[in-house]
């Protein structure tokens, strides 16, 4: 892994599949290469990519055909986070091989009411047992999902006893209180909010950029707010990037940003879904194009 601190948008990348269910790489490459042409990095395996829907081994089969395709590693930040220790630990280190700039890890999200001890203890055995210097791992703080919440005490003693290792993390709680308080405790550290409705005033207290659902299809313009937030079009851009968010937010997101990449894209195959998830009725389809018409919305390129 390269020693560089990552910054600006990053995609959760929303994974495509064939009618039977598997991943469908070839769709899958050319969204991220398009991603990558507009400017922002690479999250994929995160919430909105059905990570946890996938396997393991189809996690490793789609980022080595990625890399195996071209594209740099070095805007890649994986999600490698499991239930289980062995799967993290195969993930990340599978990750560090390839070269990738960073992972993003969940904590362990089945057991509920955890102690900061547990969860330090983990992440702790992940960080051993890969015991690669290249490691450069991001937290992934998203308690409304995972039930388990990564405090502040237990990021303080990461950065304590792993400097070089633990850089950063995503925080997903929609919460700005936890954010400022992040950004207060651990200036430097590598922070990224998980809407772009939050970039211009995070950033102005650290915070280095937005790892962000709807990246997927408004990357031009997030990632424009991310390199220019405090300039004289900062407040512009932040308004656009803010119009198409509220949109698409107030549906189920990954379904909805699927059915956006279906609809303007001409390819119906990108509106499937791996069960549980389910698509868009008919009434929440149309209305989700109708609002997005309306605030001008059309896909980069």
């Amino acid at each position: 892994m390269v020693d560089q601190a990552l910054t600006g948008a990053f995609a959760p990348v929303v994974t495509p599949f064939h009618a039977d269910l598997t991943p469908d790489a070839p769709r899958f490459l050319a969204h991220c290469a398009w991603l990558l042409s507009h400017g922002v990095g690479l999250a994929p395996f995160g919430t909105n990519s059905e990570a946890n829907s996938l396997g393991t081994q189809e996690r490793m089969a789609l980022l080595d055909h990625l890399i195996d395709a071209g594209l740099d590693p070095r805007r890649m930040l994986p999600g490698t986070g499991c239930c289980a220790l062995p799967e993290t630990v195969a993930l990340t280190r599978h990750a560090v091989a390839r070269g990738c700039a960073g992972v993003l890890m969940l904590p362990p999200f089945f057991y509920k009411g955890i102690t900061d001890d547990g969860l330090y203890s983990y992440y702790a055995r992940v960080i051993d047992a890969v015991a690669d210097d290249r490691l450069r791992l991001y937290l992934y703080h998203i308690p409304a999902l995972s039930g388990v919440p990564i405090t502040l005490p237990v990021i303080e003693r990461l950065i304590r006893d792993f400097p070089s290792t633990v850089v950063g993390i995503k925080d997903s709680s929609g919460d700005w209180q936890n954010l400022s308080a992040m950004l207060d405790a651990f200036p430097g550290f590598g922070i990224f909010p998980a809407s772009e409705s939050l970039v211009s005033r995070a950033s102005a207290k650290g915070a280095k950029g937005c790892i962000s659902a709807t990246v997927n299809i408004n990357p031009a313009i997030i990632g424009q707010l991310c390199r220019e937030w405090s300039g004289d079009n900062g407040p512009a851009l932040q308004a656009q990037a803010d119009a198409v968010r509220s949109v698409v937010q107030s549906f189920p997101m990954i379904p909805a940003l699927k059915a956006v990449l279906a609809s303007q894209r001409d390819d119906a195959a990108w509106a499937q879904l791996r069960p549980p998830l389910s698509p868009l009725s008919e009434a929440q389809h149309a209305a989700l194009h109708a609002q997005l018409a309306a605030c001008g919305f059309a896909l980069p390129g």
